[in-house]
């Protein structure tokens, strides 16, 4: 079985947040509530759940990932791209290209 943890974006800001094992949403996969089992699966979806219900998070997702050396890297490219960040510069340019 693949291990999963639960990713959301928070709905004050729509940050990018990932459930830690110490029972807070945080902006890193650092820490975060490893679902190894059914079981836990489960209850990271119920976890979820109520978090979406106390509008705390929406777009609340179980994603797969592989430990490499203790380090978490989730598998589907999309997730990937959360964790990084944004893929395009936000500095805003002038027509002539200058900052």
């Amino acid at each position: 079985m693949t291990s999963k943890v639960l990713t959301a974006n928070r709905l004050i800001d729509g940050e990018v947040v990932w459930y830690g094992a110490d029972g807070e949403w945080r902006p890193t996969i650092e820490g975060v509530s490893i679902a190894r089992n059914a079981e836990a699966e489960a209850a990271l979806e119920a976890i979820g759940k109520a978090a979406i219900r106390a509008n705390l998070v929406v777009d609340v997702n179980l994603i797969d990932v592989e430990e490499r050396g203790g380090t978490l890297y989730p598998l589907r490219l999309r997730e990937r791209i959360r964790i990084s960040g944004p893929t395009i510069d936000f500095v805003p340019r002038n027509l002539s290209g200058n900052l």
